[in-house]
């Protein structure tokens, strides 16, 4: 089996044609093997591509984490899966129509500079009231904004939206030691109020225009970067009024653009992806 691994700041996926999976069943299982970074090839998730229509640049879209589970949506992924099929030539379109779980996605290529592909990507409405994130404590929420969450008798105020995933934004003034935002992170994902899980971000407002973020991905953990985590946490600045509805978001590894567009109420990112190299896997 063929594949080629791209990254967008140290987010890295492994793209796999539908046609070169054909005969596979249980993409959970191979996503796993894959993924894995000490007896597989290693990569924060694998990205499943399928073009439905080579002219328009139509292509479905699947991703599976590093533990096997299927997510409904990634920034980060999504600007990967267009890198590659602009790299390859495998649209005709200079623009990409990603039909996702989480509904369709369009990406720009901006520039390209040989191996490196600046991609802008509309993300979407961001979805905010506990039925759609979702989130259930019991109660029903239009908007969740700074929710007192205990986590081992500790309090955290967190911010929730849905990319097209759930998303639980930690405010901090400064950014905890690692091993308690990592173990913090781990517990949120997995509390009982999120019925799905959720990803998890840390976030620190520089200036009304660019804030600072660690990411704790769902079915992942610890990543590098994140794009609908990127989303999320600049979404969830805005509605908290420290920051402006166009900001910076500055990652481990580089920064992104997120702008909140007030009229037409839907999330764009620009950003950069790379691609690594190409191989083959042999999946048993």
């Amino acid at each position: 089996m063929k594949f080629t691994k791209f990254h967008s700041l140290g987010n890295d996926f492994l793209i796999v044609d539908q046609d070169e999976v054909a005969e596979i069943e249980g993409f959970e299982d191979l996503a796993r093997k894959i993924c894995d970074r000490h007896t597989g090839v290693g990569a924060d998730g694998m990205l499943l591509i399928s073009i439905i229509d080579r002219a328009r640049g139509l292509v479905r879209f699947r991703i599976f984490n590093a533990d096997g589970s299927e997510a409904e949506i990634s920034g980060n992924g999504l600007r990967c899966a267009a890198a590659y099929l602009f790299s390859q030539q495998k649209v005709d379109a200079p623009r990409v129509l990603f039909s996702t779980p989480a509904g369709d996605r369009e990406c720009a290529l901006i520039e390209r500079r040989e191996s490196l592909f600046l991609i802008k990507i509309e993300m979407g409405v961001p979805r905010l009231s506990s039925r759609e994130i979702p989130f259930d404590d019991g109660a029903v929420h239009d908007r969740i904004i700074d929710y007192p969450l205990m986590i081992n008798n500790k309090v955290y105020p967190v911010t929730l939206v849905s990319m097209g995933n759930p998303h639980c934004a930690v405010f901090v003034d400064r950014f905890p030691a690692r091993i308690e935002w990592r173990q913090a992170g781990r517990e949120i994902e997995s509390h009982p109020f999120f019925p799905n899980r959720t990803n998890v971000e840390f976030v620190r407002v520089l200036s009304r225009e660019e804030i600072e973020v660690l990411f704790w991905e769902r079915g992942v953990g610890e990543t590098l970067s994140s794009g609908s985590g990127s989303c999320g946490a600049a979404v969830a600045a805005i509605l908290k009024n420290q920051t402006e509805r166009k900001l910076r978001v500055k990652t481990s590894m580089g920064t992104v653009l997120v702008e909140w567009d007030g009229e037409k109420d839907r999330v764009f990112q620009t950003g950069p992806s790379e691609f690594a190299f190409v191989g083959s896997f042999l999946f048993k």
